[in-house]
């Protein structure tokens, strides 16, 4: 008996120090691990990214994520401060059609070159891949791709006797908008952006005012934010708000009129196609099966009346990490994704406007009547001839120059100001075209 005893005592200690290399071991393989820090903006479809996320650890298990989730002003002031100072504090960044040329053109990103066979870089829209490379080379992959377009419901339409051109001009929607309008039942005629900000509200009004005949900057770069175009552009749209748009229109961005949007409570919404796919999920919307779309509204000219965007993650050249970032991006971006997030959310809402092949999935062309409608749209974008008369700049819905992003939100601040009543149209534009000017000449591009 004393002989089993003793043998037991031993099996206990040998297990006791197993258990404990075994520890050692696993803790020393965390210890191990990279974590890499991923700044995103906070829109549903990064929300669904993080959510998903866990599958990417669980086949990388020597990678962990952390991530930062920003409101998009927030994200694009912490990604330029990050990215101008060289802080390193992201490994990974969310960025978009304006930054990928201008910080690859300064050598502040990391190339996408030698990506795998299977993740089909040609895979990519060709208009989308252009948008976010630099001499050919290629600086960030993108999330998600969008234009611009018109939402309304149709069965308020209906009830009016209303009918929605394929095409409609700005005049129609203000006449449209007017018949819709029940305050009384917490229904508005109309959501548009006012949340001030570059890519916010001047991202809508920019397309705004290329359809009405304006644009920022004339070939010599004199400002013209206080020519009829913009004024007329810039009046109507306000007079439109204040007539048929919900209370508060100056704090309302991209988020806040999604969420007007899906809760029933805007007739008709004119924005980014990447809301389709939320508008028409059930689980999302509360108008799912009442939703319409059609191009967006132009007015004096087609040029510039739809914007072409992508939100992409790219690589800071900080980054101690390079190669883990870059598999996460290889994860976040390819076809293997948009499989993941069909299985998880339907094929409405995979990130659209990226890869051919999702256009040919016969499920997505079935889940998704406004796919067609989208792909022609980013297609038909054209960064390089957004307005009317000729300009020296490129992008469709926002000046493509480093210094755009400052005055462009001082712009934008001035004209939420005009909608919240703080100041006449004629001023915000006025202070607006002394900002222009000054930004441009400071930075020697008037001669």
């Amino acid at each position: 008996m004393q002989s089993n005893l003793g043998s037991a005592r031993r099996f206990a200690r040998r297990a006791i120090a197993m258990a404990a290399v075994a520890c050692a071991a696993g803790g020393a393989a965390n210890a191990m691990a990279a974590t890499i820090t991923i700044a995103v903006v906070n829109n549903p479809d990064m929300i669904e990214m993080k959510k998903l996320s866990s599958d990417f650890e669980k086949s990388n298990p020597d990678i962990k994520l952390n991530w930062v989730v920003l409101e998009e002003n927030v994200l694009r002031q912490r990604a330029t401060t990050d990215i101008t100072t060289g802080s390193g504090q992201f490994d990974v960044m969310m960025i978009g059609a304006y930054e990928a040329p201008q910080w690859g053109k300064r050598g502040w990103l990391s190339p996408m070159s030698n990506l795998p066979a299977d993740y089909d870089v040609n895979d990519v829209m060709k208009p989308v891949r252009d948008s976010l490379s630099y001499n050919g080379t290629l600086y960030a992959l993108p999330f998600y791709a969008e234009s611009s377009m018109t939402f309304y419901r149709t069965d308020l339409f209906k009830a009016k006797g209303i009918t929605m051109p394929p095409k409609p001009t700005y005049d129609q929607i203000a006449e449209f908008a007017d018949k819709l309008t029940d305050k009384s039942a917490g229904v508005y005629g109309i959501c548009l952006r006012g949340k001030a900000g570059w890519g916010e509200n001047m991202a809508y009004l920019t397309t705004r005012v290329n359809t009405y005949g304006g644009r920022w900057f004339d070939d010599k770069w004199d400002a013209q934010l206080t020519t009829p175009e913009w004024k007329k552009a810039v009046s109507s749209y306000i007079d439109l708000m204040k007539k048929d748009g919900p209370p508060g229109a100056s704090s309302n961005g991209f988020n806040e009129n999604l969420t007007l949007m899906t809760s029933g409570k805007c007739a008709m919404w004119i924005d980014a196609t990447v809301a389709a796919g939320m508008l028409y999920n059930k689980s999302q919307s509360q108008v799912a099966d009442k939703i319409g779309f059609a191009a967006a509204p132009t007015e004096v000219t087609p040029k510039g009346s739809h914007w072409l965007w992508a939100w992409a993650l790219a690589i800071p050249k900080t980054s101690k990490k390079q190669d883990d970032a870059k598999k996460f991006i290889e994860w976040a971006t390819g076809k293997p994704y948009i499989e993941l997030v069909a299985k998880d959310e339907g094929w409405a809402s995979v990130p659209p406007g990226t890869r051919e092949s999702t256009y040919n999935r016969p499920e997505y062309k079935q889940a998704a009547p406004f796919a067609e409608f989208v792909e022609n749209a980013i297609k038909t974008a054209d960064p390089n001839h957004p307005t009317e008369k000729p300009v020296p700049y490129t992008g469709v819905q926002f000046v493509g120059i480093p210094e755009f992003q400052s005055f462009g939100t001082v712009v934008g601040q001035s004209i939420a100001g005009a909608l919240a009543g703080q100041m006449s149209v004629d001023q915000a534009l006025a202070a607006g075209n002394a900002t222009a000017n000054r930004a441009v000449k400071q930075a020697g591009y008037q001669k």
